[in-house]
């Protein structure tokens, strides 16, 4: 028989805590998924659509905007369904799932904001060499690493995970992260070590590039001129803006997850949500009002989508 793990934020102790807040609660999260996916779609759409945001810098704008919708949908849709149920259930399996999914995009956002800092690296630090290293082709590879070595690297996590063995059915977390391995009969060394490798590999390495790349290129600012000074701040403060946000995310998530379930179930639900929360609003918010070619088109589409709301689509 299939295995189901309790998901207890909206419960504590046999008695419904949180019940009468649950359609509000339902209410504001939709919101919130709907508000995520329209803000990252919207430019995400400007990139594909507008020829001169084809350029490695938008490409990777892009990539990390999808990924955090990913991210998001990973989450939310289980979420909304557990504020409209009565019991909050989810079955192994598809805990492993959402654990391996939540992983993955995080991971990645990671990696692709090191190939963001790379970009930016070498339009700053070798202008003249960039269109021979930023490549369709090595573009295209920087993307396809930045999910598929998470993915790759998470399978043997997922499958050891997997196999242990389970002596408490009850989440302290609305979702599957690490809160998992807190229901295991037995803590596993070989899944300890396993899990610092990938975070070593997938987060302290790419921050430890992208801290390099930045040094390097604020080392060449500093003996240019004013104007090259200007348009690096231009490209590259949103870029430390996003990665700034995301490191403290993470280190708040990491907090979090060592955080007593003795705590009100209320406060322990909003704390939470934090971490899925903030980062998919604010990177679309950040590179939309910062990076000046994408704000021009986005003033450019709300113009147009507000005189067509207000006087109707011509019809020919």
């Amino acid at each position: 028989m299939e295995e189901e793990l309790n998901v207890t934020y909206l419960t504590f102790g046999g008695h419904v805590e949180l019940q009468k807040y649950r359609y509000l609660y339902f209410i504001v999260v939709f919101a919130v998924y709907i508000l995520i996916i329209c803000s990252n779609a919207t430019i995400v759409y400007l990139i594909w659509n507008h020829q001169d945001l084809h350029e490695p810098m938008y490409i990777f704008i892009a990539a990390l905007l999808l990924n955090s919708v990913l991210f998001s949908t990973n989450i939310y849709p289980k979420l909304l369904v557990d504020f409209l149920s009565e019991k909050q259930i989810i079955s192994h399996q598809a805990c492993l799932v959402q654990f391996y999914m939540f992983y993955m995009f995080a991971d990645s956002e990671f990696l692709l904001l090191a190939a963001m800092a790379y970009d930016r690296y070498v339009s700053i630090c070798k202008p003249l060499q960039y269109p021979s290293i930023m490549t369709k082709t090595n573009i295209i590879v920087f993307l396809a690493l930045s999910w598929l070595l998470p993915a790759c690297q998470l399978v043997g996590y997922t499958i050891m995970t997997a196999n242990q063995q389970l002596c408490s059915f009850t989440l302290k977390m609305i979702f599957c992260s690490n809160s998992i391995f807190k229901l295991f009969c037995v803590s596993s060394r070989a899944i300890s070590i396993y899990g610092v490798f990938f975070f070593l590999w997938c987060v302290i390495f790419p921050l430890l590039f992208i801290v390099f790349t930045y040094i390097r290129i604020l080392i060449i600012c500093y003996h240019s001129s004013g104007e090259v000074r200007r348009k690096a701040a231009q490209t590259c403060v949103p870029h430390l803006l996003v990665l700034i946000n995301y490191s403290f995310l993470l280190i708040y998530g990491l907090i979090m997850a060592r955080v007593e379930s003795d705590i009100p179930n209320t406060v322990h639900l909003v704390m939470t949500l934090q971490l899925v929360l903030y980062n998919p609003l604010f990177n679309p918010i950040i590179y939309g009002l910062k990076m000046t070619e994408i704000h021009k088109h986005l003033r450019r589409f709300f113009s147009l989508a507000t005189t067509v709301f207000m006087t109707g689509p011509r019809v020919s």
